[in-house]
């Protein structure tokens, strides 16, 4: 997904096919749906059988090429099979379901596939990457993000932002929202108008000074979460919290008591919308 130009990026063959063939088995037994529309009669594969015998699933085209994809590449994912299960079993819990991922590579096929007939939008901050992987897999729904941020400014940004009333809850928000340097602005209204059942953040890159750093992500998803109106919590999943902006971002905006689970290098938290958090959403601080 993200760090494309980084070393850790250009060594993400691990396991190689191993794992490129587990993702694909993982897509094929439990992503397929069962539907009176247009079977794939799977018991054909087997050998002899009766009218009777046959079940039909269908698939939607994304995770055709999906398997497709994981079974032919030695690139793989770089987050962990444990990480990668935290996110899939809410997946398959809610969906079909509203997924926002901030990062657009070689995972997104995996994750818009775990969310059939949902919807999957990927923010990716390089046009030419999106125009490179949107060749590949053209089912997949992406835009553009201009991050307003480097990741030297992070220190600075943490503690000015209290100073700044455009940046404070209950009032604050993120389209048109110039004034807070941390808030994602000029994005198509879709961002603004769904409100997200799950937040993947595992970009934009951050491991260089000039980078955008993920502080307007991890911002942005807590200012979405807390404005959820629908029942149920936003799940935001936050991926490299061994690294210190992610984990001191993570803990200012998302919140440590609504941290429920850590695999690896992965956070999950269950964020519930502000009507429901002790003050009533009227505070000025998000946790």
């Amino acid at each position: 997904m993200k760090n494309r130009n980084s070393p850790r990026e250009k060594s993400c063959c691990r396991g190689g096919v191993t794992v490129a063939a587990i993702l694909a088995a993982v897509l094929l037994i439990t992503t397929l749906a069962r539907t009176k529309n247009n079977p794939i009669d799977l018991c054909s594969l087997a050998g002899p059988y009766t009218q009777s015998d046959a079940v039909s699933y269908t698939t939607t085209p994304t995770q055709l090429l999906a398997i497709l994809h994981y079974a032919t590449t030695r690139i793989v994912p770089q987050q962990s099979l444990a990480e990668i299960t935290i996110s899939f079993d809410v997946l398959q819990s809610l969906s079909p379901c509203n997924f926002l991922v901030f990062g657009l590579g070689h995972d997104s096929l995996m994750w818009s596939s775990f969310n059939p007939e949902g919807t999957t939008l990927f923010l990716e901050e390089d046009p030419r990457w999106v125009q490179t992987i949107l060749k590949k897999a053209p089912n997949l729904r992406a835009h553009t993000v201009n991050y307003r941020t480097h990741l030297s400014e992070a220190d600075r940004l943490l503690s000015s932002y209290k100073s700044n009333p455009s940046c404070l809850p209950p009032n604050v928000r993120l389209k048109d929202n110039t004034r807070c340097k941390l808030a994602l602005t000029g994005l198509p209204d879709e961002l603004y108008d769904t409100e997200w059942d799950l937040i993947m953040i595992d970009a934009p890159r951050g491991y260089f000074a000039e980078a955008p750093g993920r502080m307007g992500a991890i911002f942005s998803a807590a200012v979405m979460a807390r404005a959820r109106m629908r029942p149920g919590v936003t799940h935001v999943f936050l991926h490299d919290v061994n690294r210190r902006v992610e984990k001191v971002f993570a803990e200012e905006f998302l919140c440590r008591k609504y941290l429920v689970k850590a695999v690896g290098r992965l956070w999950h938290f269950e964020i519930p919308h502000a009507a429901n958090v002790s003050d009533g959403g009227r505070g000025s601080a998000f946790c």
